[in-house]
């Protein structure tokens, strides 16, 4: 049963992070509002600005403008006074700080695995903070069963505190679009979605791309969504080189669309805690080329074809066969569609709702 006093949830992302963690935010709020599980719960959502339009008698907005590091600082404090649970989901550092029970999101351990490309200055916050965290949560929520492992081989004591609550895709990326593919993109079109940043590994597939037959890059547009990121230039000469379509940011309908086009999904990045685009692009019914390492395995299963992200060769190989095999991109097709429904926000919401509890419950008894 619901306790007297609210769960506490660090909410920042939903209305400042596009992808990544702010999906991940907005999602498991929906999530909560949504399942019976959670019915006669509160929670109070920690913030800058607020997100949505959710239940006011069930979600209360606790909003606070402090830059970090005040701002973790202030909510833990607020944290303690009035909840009697708290998830962290977009830093460590606010759990150095709680006195109630917390549990924190571990979305990847990318800057601590050799060769991931973590980003020079996050890599650092990260490695700085995660240690008294670790130390300090009764519950550590791993996004795949990969991040679980890396967390458990890298900090053994976290062991026996760790749970597997996946992501999962937006059921509407299932749903028929009226108008698929994008338009600049007036023929048919491979489509790579992330940042442009060295872990996705986009060198390596505009290498990949350059190297196929010219008749199937004259019959194909490569195109790729995202933000621009860090260290991008190298990426951005190669993608003018190859003729490739830089689309940018776009929205979540802009989005469905293109998955919905799509001749072939490509997404060869070489780490992920979890790896949502390729699990959407199943949902939309596309194809996926994607990588043999961390969680992209777990996450598409044999719905897929799953490559060595290194190897140039096998990822020519593997687009060359998306997009010259028709009965291999029909299979993959109804495979990965079927495989995207393993997946699903209320689970996590569930999973999630349930380790919060049972910290709750653990202290009592």
């Amino acid at each position: 049963m619901p306790g007297d006093r609210p769960i506490g949830i660090d909410a920042r992302a939903a209305a400042e992070v596009p992808a990544g963690r702010g999906r991940y935010v907005r999602e498991l709020l929906k999530g909560l509002e949504r399942i019976p599980q959670a019915a006669g719960e509160r929670f109070v959502l920690y913030a800058r600005q607020p997100w949505g339009d959710l239940d006011p008698a069930r979600f209360t907005w606790s909003l606070s403008p402090l830059p970090d590091p005040l701002w973790h600082l202030e909510t833990a404090r607020r944290a303690n006074r009035e909840t009697r649970a708290f998830l962290s989901t977009n830093s460590y550092l606010t759990a150095w700080f709680t006195r109630v029970p917390t549990a924190v999101a571990v979305m990847d351990l990318v800057a601590f695995v050799d060769g991931a490309q973590s980003q020079a200055r996050a890599g650092r916050i990260e490695r700085a903070t995660i240690r008294p965290a670790l130390h300090r949560a009764q519950a550590l929520l791993c996004i795949s069963e990969a991040t679980r492992d890396d967390l458990q081989r890298l900090f053994p004591h976290t062991r026996g505190r760790t749970r597997v609550t996946p992501l999962a895709a937006d059921p509407s990326f299932s749903e028929p679009v009226e108008a698929p593919g994008h338009p600049a993109l007036p023929g048919p079109y491979v489509l790579a979605v992330g940042t442009l940043e060295p872990r996705k590994n986009l060198e390596r597939l505009l290498d990949a791309w350059l190297a196929l037959d010219s008749q199937l890059r004259a019959a194909y547009r490569l195109a790729l969504v995202g933000p621009r990121g860090w260290d991008d230039e190298a990426i951005v000469a190669k993608a003018s080189h190859a003729r490739a379509q830089l689309l940018g940011r776009v929205s979540d309908d802009e989005l469905r669309a293109l998955y919905a086009g799509a001749a072939a999904f490509a997404y060869p990045s070489l780490y992920e805690g979890f790896g949502l685009p390729p699990l959407e692009a199943m949902t939309a019914g596309a194809p996926v080329l994607t990588s043999a390492v961390s969680s992209l395995p777990e996450v598409v299963g044999d719905a897929a074809l799953t490559v060595d992200p290194h190897d140039v060769g096998a990822i020519t190989a593997g687009l060359r066969a998306l997009l010259t095999d028709r009965a291999l991109a029909d299979r993959l097709r109804s495979a990965g569609r079927e495989r995207a429904r393993l997946f699903d926000w209320d689970r996590t919401a569930i999973a999630t709702l349930d380790a919060l509890r049972s910290m709750t419950r653990s202290r009592r008894g």
